[in-house]
């Protein structure tokens, strides 16, 4: 018998409908929903996070929403350790815990038998950011493609925290970044079960103009301002899509049509790459969501095969 915690486990691009899929989940299977975004995390980020309402989640409990201010650091061990303790808590209680989320990386984290580095690489990671404030991002990725050719290769130019990242990773264990990964085991530390959502391109790539639209309605730009406001700059949380667009416009190098179009492509690629990045990494139970007008009939095929794979009872 497997004695591993059981855990369901919802993910996909952004905009393909994951919170609504999830809390729906988790109330049929008496479930807790703990976050798998890197910013949902920041407060005061909630337009351009997609943050989930009170209203939205319908009494079901979420966790490692609006734990850390806009400019504190937050690392992939960081989310590795809150996310096992509340899966540990929420067994406890007697409840399912679900991760929800886009960010794979850190969901992934989560799933193996990942190591981290023991010590804080906070101090490494403000002077790599001091750096990008003062010469730009061209400096910090010529040097990753001088000590990781192979991370420079698949990692974006102007993902500056991607970069960061995997310059801070050779920092501070003198491994290059794509050997620390390699060097990770592909041991499954939980049973889960893994289920993407995904949809037909064009619906998807609308969906997130769309989104982008009701953002701006609902008042991002007042969001992003405030943060500009407070100081806010070169920090984790304003490097986010969403928010490091509408700073080109209140630095005065794009107007504010060409910011909100910038954001709603950087959006479409980033919704790209997570699709590939899940299916080349996760052993994932895909589910289409296209026929938006199906989505109940969906949500019952997907709790069914939840019910299958981690032997769910009728009192789980």
């Amino acid at each position: 018998m497997d004695k591993r915690q059981k855990v369901a486990v919802i993910i996909g691009p952004t905009a393909v409908g994951k919170t609504k899929v999830s809390i729906e989940l988790a109330k049929r299977w008496n479930g807790e929903i703990i976050s798998g975004d890197s910013m949902q995390i920041y407060r005061g980020l909630d337009i351009g996070t997609a943050k989930v309402t009170e209203e939205e989640m319908d009494g079901v409990p979420h966790h490692l929403i609006d734990i850390r201010d806009p400019e504190d650091s937050f690392t992939v061990a960081d989310f590795q350790a809150l996310v096992r303790e509340k899966i540990t808590e929420i067994e406890k209680r007697g409840k399912l815990p679900f991760i929800v989320g886009g960010t794979g990386l850190y969901i992934q984290s989560v799933l193996f038998d990942y190591q981290f580095q023991e010590e804080s690489s906070t101090e490494t990671r403000e002077k790599l950011y001091a750096q990008y404030e003062k010469e730009g991002i061209a400096p910090l990725f010529q040097k990753l493609q001088e000590v990781d050719p192979k991370s420079a290769d698949v990692i974006h130019p102007n993902n500056i925290r991607r970069v960061i990242r995997a310059l801070e990773v050779y920092l501070d264990t003198g491994l290059a970044f794509s050997e620390w990964k390699e060097s990770q085991t592909n041991q499954l530390l939980y049973q889960a079960a893994i289920i993407g959502l995904t949809m037909e391109r064009d619906l998807l790539y609308d969906r997130i103009n769309q989104r982008v639209d009701a953002m701006m309605e609902a008042g991002l730009l007042d969001e992003v301002k405030k943060l500009y406001d407070q100081g806010i700059r070169g920090t984790q949380s304003v490097q986010g899509i969403g928010y490091k667009e509408l700073y080109e416009y209140f630095d005065g190098t794009a107007d504010l049509e060409h910011a909100v179009e910038k954001l709603k492509k950087n959006s479409r690629n980033y919704a790209k790459r997570q699709l590939t990045w899940f299916r080349n990494q996760l052993d994932v139970k895909w589910f289409d969501m296209t026929d938006i007008s199906a989505i109940e009939k969906k949500i019952e095929e997907i709790s069914q095969y939840l019910a299958g794979k981690l032997k769910l009872g009728a009192n789980t």
